[in-house]
Parts: structure tokens; C-alpha cells; sequence
């Protein structure tokens, strides 16, 4: 890893860049349906549409046609318990997203990559969570982070150094939430 207080500067200055461009705008989507889970305590179909909008995947994707021919109330009951999981302040905040990322196993949707499940789970609990996407890997390795997909349990592994980085910037009066950290990840990511 790079040295300490120039991965504050980065994120600093990454995060001041996201807050620059308008994200707040691009961000309302994502911020309507944090309010929507926060509301009943799960996440319903219509949600999980929005947030396949909002990330911009594939619509015409197979499991999506699979996760909409599934009844809402089954999905609600599974995202239920994840948002429960994510929630869980007996849970630290690995633990949780790990539990939290199994259960959302159980729907079509919820097996890829991790960019879809892990923004269900970070809009589920937007002060604990954080979104994972090749961005965000590629955020950490520009920080001299490394991070391999290799070896099972990624959202966990990334949820520890997302934990570590804000404990860094705790250290230098920045307090942010998980959800800071990796919209600063996703821009250095993305530059």
C-alpha cells in the first residue's frame, strides 16, 4: 500500500471529484430506493429493477426474466432476511455483508460478479455497506491495495479493507460512511 496519508489525500480528492461531476443527481435513484428498503425492510421487484437501471445492467439478461417471474412476496422474503443481515449490529460489518450476500444467493441475480448483489445490500444499509464493481477493485489496486477475486467470499474480503480505509480516514478526522468510501474507490477506478 502507498503510504498512509496520500491514500487519504486520494480519497479525498476522488470523492470531491465525484461530488463535483453531479453524482447527486445520478445518485437519486439509488437514494429513492435506500428510502423504499429503509420503509418496509425488504426489497420488492420494483426495486431491484430500479437498481438494474441505476447500476446499468443488462436488462435482457436471463436472470432477470427469471428474478421477474418470481412472485414479489418470495423475493421480499428473501431480501427481508438480507436486509436484516446487513443491519445486524451484533454482526461486524464483514460478517454481515457476508451474510447478507448469501442469502441473496437464492435469487436469480444474485450469483455474478457481485456488482448487482452488492448494490441491493449497500441500498439496504447505505451507512454499513458498499458497492463492489471492477471500479472499486480497480480503486484499491490504484491505492497499492491488492485485492484477487480469487478465493471465495469477495464481498466480505472487499467489505474489510472498505472497513480499513474508513478507519484510516477516522484517523485523519474524516468520517466517512461505506458508501463514501466506495463511490471514491469508483472514481479512482474509473480514471
Amino acid at each position: 500500500m502507498i503510504e498512509k496519508s496520500e491514500v487519504v489525500v486520494r480519497l479525498v480528492q476522488a470523492s470531491a471529484e465525484y461530488d463535483a461531476m453531479g453524482a447527486d443527481f445520478y445518485d437519486e435513484i439509488f437514494d429513492q430506493v435506500a428510502a423504499r428498503i429503509a420503509e418496509s425492510g425488504s426489497v420488492g421487484k420494483l426495486d431491484l429493477a430500479a437498481l438494474v437501471t441505476w447500476k446499468r445492467l443488462r436488462a435482457d439478461a436471463p436472470w432477470v426474466t427469471a428474478l421477474m417471474r418470481l412472485p414479489d412476496q418470495r423475493v421480499r422474503a428473501c431480501t427481508c432476511r438480507a436486509v436484516v443481515a446487513v443491519n445486524d449490529p451484533s454482526l461486524s460489518v464483514a460478517d454481515a455483508a457476508h451474510l447478507g450476500r448469501q442469502v441473496l444467493l437464492e435469487l436469480p441475480g444474485g450469483r455474478g460478479t457481485g456488482a448487482f448483489p452488492s448494490a441491493v445490500l449497500t441500498a439496504a444499509a447505505p451507512q454499513r455497506m458498499a458497492v463492489y464493481d471492477w471500479r472499486a477493485r480497480q480503486g484499491l489496486q490504484r491505492l497499492g491495495i491488492p485485492f484477487s477475486t480469487k478465493g471465495g467470499s469477495t464481498y466480505r474480503r472487499y467489505m474489510i479493507e472498505v472497513e480499513m480505509l474508513r478507519g484510516l480516514l477516522a484517523q485523519h478526522n474524516q468520517h466517512w460512511t461505506a458508501r463514501k468510501v466506495d463511490l471514491a474507490l469508483f472514481m479512482l477506478g474509473r480514471n
